[in-house]
């Protein structure tokens, strides 16, 4: 495939099935995607990305769910093991993404490391996926936009979409900026509304009344799920808020999907990596332990959806507390929060499709860049489907674009199990080849290969449980069933079909290209300029180095 003949480059990509075999020569030409499109993504965006940078309505509106399912020590529970399964994710995700800093992430990866079809399942089972999720966030901003104001949700989506979509078109420096703030917001937000959830356990809030750990007791640490007593009802609900968790750290494996436009990758993503366990810990943990301090498990708004900051459990506590104008603070964060997952999204979306036309899985037309040297088409692509949120306008539309969503949501599941394969997969060819990892490679991820082994049994059995419920007596649910086990046909079909139509075949442990990916790897290091000292204050700083 050429590159667009209107940069004035004439480079061809080596074919899907060369990959396997590819040489050193072969490797610096998949490489050359740097030197076309732009390196603005400093080290502090992607730092800043990596720690708030997905953030968004799944916290501070649909977290109280986990809470009335599974009870205040079930949801912190939940969130705690989910949050070091995916902790293990972003790291090996991080191992990868140094090594090779290409556009699309953990879909190159696959290519490089496993088989070329996988590549192509779970690239095409995460454009599809963004393709629904972006007008939803779009539509979520709009709905929240209602909490003040009656005009139309047309209006809105067309504001949030044009807002969107001239913000990827721009120089990616613009996105990593606007995303550098976003995230400032979002910790501002969630350490405040923290704070607040201190303050009223401890009995600061007007009425002046301590709660303390009172909603533990009653109506207790967990809650008897579907209505079944006993052990099992408890670990249901528990084993609800596992999948509630899954929605909320949807995207913290995506810090690489723009690596080729990421300057001192070498760098920059693994400080982005390391950080993870203090994100989730500090931004999902710790907030779930509080919304179990202060809002009780059998709350009835705590299920009650409206779209809006009068969902969010920090809303909920605050009206409960007696403190006023809470909602509308929370509501314009939750606005702002949704408008930033909708650019990340786009972002992803657009760069795993223009790293598949770059591998020959996508048509190449995707792989045109405009003169700020983002790809434009692929954008373009996602742009049209926005038009999907307008949807929600009509009474009808709403029911199905709601299952829309709901089809793609395990897709989450799906690429999470493909990392953890196609990590052990390079894990168990650098053992072959004998290569030290954490002597050898840019950066060597903690805890391996343990940790992933873990992750993705636990991911396997998320993936085949997701719709326990269905099987309960009295709890059927057609549309419940198909939208949490639909995908795994899809991605097998994907994955088969592509197989047949392209010869393609599982790349041996002895031929995975580690070693020229190390090499070039080296050769690359002299064109990394060193970090400037920290100054004064900047020694402090914890955020971004």
């Amino acid at each position: 495939m050429s590159w667009p003949s209107g940069l004035g480059i004439a480079l061809t990509e080596p074919s899907v099935s060369s990959i396997a075999h590819t040489e050193t020569g072969d490797i610096a030409r998949i490489f050359q995607e740097r030197h076309v499109v732009s390196q603005g993504l400093h080290q502090r965006h992607i730092q800043m990305i990596g720690l708030a940078g997905t953030v968004g309505s799944g916290l501070f509106l649909n977290s109280g769910q986990a809470l009335a399912m599974g009870g205040p020590l079930g949801a912190f529970l939940g969130y705690s093991i989910m949050g070091l399964a995916v902790s293990s994710v972003v790291l090996i995700i991080g191992e990868m993404g140094t090594l090779v800093p290409l556009s699309g992430g953990p879909v190159r990866y696959s290519e490089l490391f496993l088989d070329p079809a996988m590549s192509f399942a779970n690239g095409w089972n995460q454009v599809c996926s963004y393709l629904v999720t972006i007008p939803a966030e779009i539509v979520a901003a709009s709905i929240l936009v209602e909490f003040w104001s009656s005009v139309s949700s047309a209006v809105w989506i067309t504001v949030f979409g044009i807002l969107i979509l001239v913000t990827a078109l721009l120089f990616i420096r613009f996105y990593g900026e606007l995303e550098f703030v976003f995230a400032m917001l979002k910790i501002v937000l969630i350490i405040g509304v923290d704070i607040m959830a201190l303050v009223i356990t401890c009995g600061g809030g007007p009425s002046g009344q301590s709660i303390g750990f009172r909603y533990w007791k009653n109506p207790g640490p967990f809650v008897q799920y579907l209505g079944i007593n006993g052990s099992l009802g408890r670990f249901l609900g528990f084993w609800s808020t596992l999948n509630n968790a899954t929605f909320a750290y949807a995207g913290v494996q995506n810090i690489t999907l723009a690596g080729a436009e990421t300057r001192s990758p070498k760098r920059a993503i693994p400080k982005a990596s390391r950080r993870i366990l203090i994100r989730i810990f500090i931004f999902y943990v710790l907030s779930i332990f509080m919304i179990g301090l202060v809002i009780p498990s059998n709350d009835p708004y705590l299920i009650h959806t409206t779209g809006t900051a009068s969902q969010s459990p920090f809303v909920l506590a605050a009206n409960r507390a007696g403190i006023r104008d809470i909602p509308s603070i929370i509501n314009a964060a939750i606005i702002a929060s949704a408008w930033s997952a909708g650019n990340s999204f786009m972002l992803f979306g657009s760069r795993i499709l223009f790293g598949m036309a770059m591998q020959g899985s996508a048509p190449a037309f995707f792989v045109r860049l405009n003169c700020f040297r983002v790809p434009y088409a692929a954008i373009t692509f996602f742009g049209l489907f926005m038009c999907l949120g307008y949807m929600v306008v009509s009474n009808t539309a709403v029911t199905v674009f709601s299952w829309l969503q709901a089809l793609v949501g395990v897709s989450t599941l799906i690429d999470w199990i493909v990392i953890c394969v196609v990590y052990l997969r390079f894990y168990y060819g650098c053992k072959k080849q004998r290569i030290d990892r954490h002597k050898e490679l840019p950066w060597a991820a903690p805890f391996q290969p343990f940790s992933t082994w873990a992750s993705l049994v636990l991911f396997l059995l998320l993936l085949f449980t997701g719709g326990f419920s269905t099987f309960i007596r009295g709890h059927w649910n057609a549309e419940r069933f198909v939208s949490a086990y639909i995908n795994i046909p899809i991605f097998l079909i994907l994955y088969f079909g592509y197989k047949w139509w392209g010869k393609t075949h599982i790349i041996t442990l002895r031929k995975i290209p580690i070693v020229g990916l190390m090499q070039f790897s080296l050769s690359q290091e002299a064109s990394e300029p060193e970090p400037p000292p920290k100054r004064k204050f900047e020694k402090f700083n914890i955020l971004w180095s």
